[in-house]
């Protein structure tokens, strides 16, 4: 099953269908980075995405840490 969020950039309202279980983490992390009621500058998505990225970037450094680790 999938639910549907939606989110207003540039004047435009998109929605992306996903995973049920996903959904309510999507939608926290998409309201602690968008307006969610108005619409949002491209400005704003691009620091989001931006943001995310230095998440993951962070996460993959970790990652690489313990395993070396490990390997030891």
């Amino acid at each position: 099953m999938s639910k549907r969020l939606g989110l207003n950039i540039g004047g435009r309202h998109f929605d992306v269908d996903v995973e049920e279980s996903f959904a309510p983490f999507l939608e926290q992390q998409m309201k602690n980075d968008f307006n969610m009621e108005g619409s949002n500058d491209l400005k704003i998505l691009l620091q989001a995405y931006v943001r995310k990225s230095h998440t993951l970037f962070l996460q993959e450094q970790k990652i690489e840490e313990i395993v070396k680790k490990i390997e030891i």
